[in-house]
C-alpha cells in the first residue's frame, strides 16, 4: 500500500511534537531536583551578617543558625499549588551551645514550583528565583511577577563540583542576581542551587563609599562606610 506525501509529513510533525513535548518534560523534571519539594524536608544554614552604620559609625555584627522546613502544600490565592515554607532560627549566644538553644518561628513564606520555574513570594512580593531548563548563561526576569522593576537574573554555571563547611556537592548551579560594581558601590547578589538539595549558599552583599575622603584607589569592599553584607551557608539536611 502505497502511503501519501502529506500523510507521511503528518506523522513526521506528531513524533516531532511528541519527542520535544517528552524532552522538555524531562528537562523540567531534571531542572526541579535543583529545589526538591518533599514534604518534611529541611536545611540549617549558618548565617553571617554584618551591618555597617553610617549614621552610628559603628558595625554591628548578627550570627544565627537558620532553618529552612517544607511544611505543606495548599491552593494560594490565584488557584495554584503552594507550598508553605516555614523558618525558625536560633540566635548565637556565646555562653551556650547551639544544640541547648530551641528554635523560634522567623516567618513563613510561599514556594509555587512548575515546569517553567520556582517562585518563592516573601513580604507579598513574588520572585522568580530558577528559570527552567537549567542552562548555563541562560537569562530571566526575576521581576517579572512583581512591580519593583525589571531585574536581570542569569545562571553564571551549573553542575559544578564544589565544597560548603565540609559538605560536597556534585551539581552546584550559580544563579547572578545582581552584579553591580561602580567607583562607589559593590553589590552582589547570588544564590547556589545542588541538585537533590535545594539552596545551599547565598550572598547579599550591598555596600556604599562615596564621602569626599574616600580612597578610591581602593576596592569598595576595602572602604566601606555603610550598607550590608549577609551570608546564609549550608550546613545539614533532614526531614521530619
Amino acid at each position: 500500500m502505497k502511503i501519501s506525501a502529506p500523510i507521511i509529513i503528518l506523522c513526521a510533525l506528531f513524533l516531532l511534537t511528541c519527542t520535544k513535548k517528552k524532552s522538555e518534560d524531562g528537562d523540567a523534571v531534571l531542572a526541579l531536583d535543583y529545589y526538591p519539594t518533599v514534604s518534611g524536608k529541611f536545611i540549617i544554614y549558618q548565617v553571617d551578617s554584618t551591618v555597617y552604620n553610617d549614621l552610628r559609625k559603628d558595625t554591628v555584627i548578627y550570627k544565627y543558625l537558620l532553618k529552612e522546613k517544607i511544611a505543606d502544600t495548599y491552593t494560594d490565592n490565584t488557584g495554584n499549588t503552594a507550598i508553605r515554607i516555614e523558618r525558625y532560627i536560633k540566635k548565637f549566644d556565646p555562653k551556650k551551645s547551639y544544640d541547648s538553644i530551641p528554635w523560634s518561628m522567623k516567618e513563613v513564606y510561599l514556594l509555587n514550583a512548575s515546569k517553567k520555574n520556582i517562585q518563592i513570594v516573601e513580604s507579598n512580593i513574588r520572585y522568580t528565583k530558577l528559570s527552567f531548563p537549567v542552562q548555563a548563561k541562560a537569562t530571566w526576569n526575576g521581576n517579572a511577577s512583581n512591580n519593583l522593576g525589571e531585574q536581570m537574573y542569569k545562571y553564571d554555571y551549573i553542575d559544578n563540583t564544589e565544597n560548603l563547611n565540609g559538605k560536597a556537592f556534585d551539581k552546584v548551579c550559580l544563579v547572578i542576581q545582581k552584579s553591580f560594581h561602580p567607583l562607589v558601590l559593590d553589590q552582589n547578589y547570588v544564590e547556589k542551587y545542588a541538585k537533590g538539595f535545594g539552596l545551599i549558599y547565598k550572598e547579599i552583599t550591598d555596600v556604599v563609599s562615596n564621602s569626599p575622603g574616600a580612597n578610591y584607589a581602593l576596592p569598595v569592599l576595602k572602604r566601606i562606610e555603610s550598607g550590608s553584607i549577609y551570608k546564609q551557608t549550608f550546613l545539614s539536611i533532614g526531614y521530619e
